[in-house]
């Protein structure tokens, strides 16, 4: 099946990920585009990524995460992050953490809902045999698409405040490796999506002793570039 483009019939997205730094590996370039269109584009973490830098205790490490994290989305103009406080590294496909996405999916009230890729592996197996994905990721791409069907039922999470929401009209979740079934240019996002990469300098720093610049571009060419030379994201689409 030929890739299609994303769906443009919405105006506000809610983009979920696990960690900060996730959105940054090739969704922000998609965001770039879409906030540079006058789309309206909140993210949701789950954890502050405060076990994510070696030798940096978790209660140094997640305030320093949040700061790259709210810098990196201002650079691809997001204004709203928020955090929900899961502890980095053992996030669990349960009902707490559902209860806390649908009740961030009531609030921020989105039509498109965006997250990443959870499969077990973060690469298909024909290119990188073994290169497992974080348990974390797993984890949150399946509370996503559970926790916008709970946001829509009055009678699954009463408790959260605020009234249901049923206006999610798309799941668009990271495609990885192949022909994605969905995809939107980002040769126009790239440059701002490189930045975005690039606040999460100590991050970053920890990973590698490679310029932080460098890295950054490396890593938004490996997710955004294409065989003939383009720039795409891909995902793969579920109706809300």
């Amino acid at each position: 099946m030929p890739t299609a483009p994303m769906p443009d019939d919405w105006q506000r997205a809610l983009v979920v990920a696990a960690h900060p730094d996730d959105i940054e590996y090739g969704l922000a370039a998609a965001v770039a585009v879409w906030t540079a269109a006058g789309k309206d584009v909140h993210y949701v973490l789950a954890t502050r990524g405060e076990a994510g830098i070696a030798g940096l205790s978790p209660a140094e490490a997640g305030p320093l995460r949040e700061d790259e994290e709210r810098r990196s989305a201002a650079a691809v103009g997001v204004t709203e992050v928020e955090f929900l406080d899961h502890r980095d590294g053992v996030l669990e496909a349960g009902l707490p953490l559902r209860r806390d996405l649908a009740g961030a999916i009531r609030r921020h009230r989105p039509e498109l809902v965006v997250t990443m890729h959870g499969g077990d592996t973060w690469t298909p197996p024909e290119v990188t045999p073994g290169a497992l994905n974080s348990p974390d990721h797993r984890a949150l791409t399946r509370s996503v698409l559970d926790a916008v069907a709970d946001a829509a039922n009055e009678w699954i999470f009463p408790e959260l405040p605020g009234p249901t929401w049923t206006g999610v009209q798309y799941i668009a979740v990271q495609s990885v490796g192949g022909e994605p079934p969905h995809a939107i240019d980002v040769v126009s996002g790239v440059e701002a999506a490189v930045a975005s990469l690039t606040e999460h300098r100590r991050y970053l720093a920890a990973l590698s002793d490679d310029p932080v610049d460098e890295q950054a571009r490396r890593q938004v060419d490996m997710a955004t570039l294409t065989e003939d030379g383009g720039r795409r994201v891909g995902f793969r689409l579920y109706w809300g």
